[in-house]
């Protein structure tokens, strides 16, 4: 009943920029946290930035300081602004919402967007 649904992902060269966005839809249900996570061929899924309902953020090291992840809790939308992109962000990015369904809680995923750098 909950879903997410990503766009934003292209190519690009490095240096350049991409902005993802994620809206989630449904109904009764409240989001704890949103973010972003991705996964490269042969490698884990790794969280890349999240941001809870109240603004706090937090970044995987390797893109603090060029990515910027924000949230509109009006449109349950979170967006990741990602600047001077390197080859080794390509990858496939999937949104992330952690939401409460009255007592209950819930980690859902989109389906992913690509985005590849080009050095």
């Amino acid at each position: 009943q909950v879903q997410l649904v990503e766009s934003g992902g292209g190519s690009v060269q490095a240096g350049g920029s991409l902005r993802l966005s994620c809206a989630v839809s449904g109904s009764d249900f409240s989001i704890n946290t949103m973010g972003w996570g991705r996964q490269a061929p042969g490698k884990r899924r790794e969280l890349v930035a999240r941001i809870t309902s109240g603004g706090i953020t937090n970044y995987a090291d390797s893109v603090k300081d060029r990515f910027t992840i924000s949230g509109d809790n009006a449109k349950n939308t979170v967006y990741l602004q990602m600047n001077s992109l390197k080859p080794e962000d390509t990858a496939v990015y999937y949104c992330h919402a952690d939401v409460s369904w009255g007592d209950r809680r819930y980690d859902h995923w989109g389906q992913g967007t690509q985005v590849t750098v080009s050095s």
